[in-house]
């Protein structure tokens, strides 16, 4: 595999574009696809706003925050966030502009405001997720409120409300923990519409690993699951890029399992060759070492020249 691969998918996800390579080994070809990151829009910078979008970077959002106080819309709250709106929440989303592969969290400080949010969103195109946070009543309250102003019932039906999993969720970050599942849900069931069930489903990007690829001067091994059976640490679609003394960026799970991978994978480092690799996890061996997993992954093994 030429790092010139991996250097077009950096300049594609760069410019917002979805990204694919198909990769082949002993007969079989398998496609990898890479999301650029699906933006979080939160409507409300208060306190569960602060744990929610720490979740969203570190699950691979691009978070955007607004809110219309300065002392609650800035970069020194929101360190995570791509973005930081301070500006009443019509205007703003004026600005912002969400559309449908969009994430919406409306979570601000109060009913009047909810439905300022709601009443702007409706108008335009009906994000990929859309959550409003509040109580039963609230909600109930607020539907219809929307209903009897005419907005479209089947496009009020697709609202999350009340937002987030019922997990019993008690604190922010409890609560938080709650919209983030949905979320995860949601992208989940988003990206196999959009095709993704074709190719390996893991889809995220690792900015990292793909940049140790690109620059490694062809002497990076891709460690790359390509099927899985049964319960398996990280899913088809994982990625890892091991150099030449067994340094490793990215994971395929972590434990024995890759540990194995990473002593073949590096001592093919700079010699531009590819195998598949078999790791059991359900065998005598994984069983005295302890593995939590027990199921079995193929890792496609390819170094990468320069």
């Amino acid at each position: 595999m030429k790092q010139s691969v991996f250097e077009e998918i950096r300049e594609q996800l760069s410019r917002g574009m979805t990204a694919e390579a198909v990769f082949e080994a002993d007969g079989k070809s398998w496609r990898r696809r890479w999301m650029p990151r699906e933006r979080l829009i939160l409507l409300g910078g208060g306190h569960i706003a602060q744990p929610l979008c720490q979740m969203g970077a570190l699950l691979d959002f691009s978070v955007t925050v607004l809110d219309d106080r300065p002392s609650f819309a800035n970069h020194l709250r929101f360190p995570q966030a791509e973005a930081v709106y301070c500006n009443g929440f019509r205007e703003g989303l004026e600005s912002i502009r969400p559309g449908a592969g969009d994430y919406v969290c409306v979570i601000t400080r109060g009913h009047r405001y909810d439905g300022e949010c709601l009443r702007q969103i409706l108008k335009g195109e009906m994000p990929a997720y859309l959550g409003m946070i509040g109580s039963r009543r609230r909600v109930a309250g607020m539907m219809e409120e929307l209903r009897e102003e005419g907005y479209d019932q089947e496009r009020l039906a697709q609202i999350c409300a009340p937002i987030g999993l019922p997990i019993g969720g008690q604190t922010t970050a409890e609560i938080a923990v709650s919209i983030a599942a949905q979320l995860v849900e949601y992208r989940t069931k988003n990206r196999k519409k959009d095709g993704g069930a074709v190719c390996l489903p893991q889809v995220n990007v690792d900015e990292a690993v793909l940049k140790a690829l690109a620059e490694g001067g062809g002497l990076q091994t891709m460690a790359l699951i390509v099927e899985t059976k049964g319960s398996t640490p990280a899913k088809a679609g994982a990625m890892m890029a091991v150099d030449a003394i067994g340094r490793t960026i990215g994971t395929i799970g972590g434990g024995c399992g890759e540990a194995e991978v990473i002593g073949q994978a590096r001592l093919m480092a700079g010699k531009e060759q590819k195998k598949l690799v078999t790791v059991n996890m359900t065998n005598e061996v994984a069983e005295e070492e302890g593995m939590v997993c027990g199921g079995v992954m193929t890792v496609l093994l390819e170094s990468v020249s320069g």
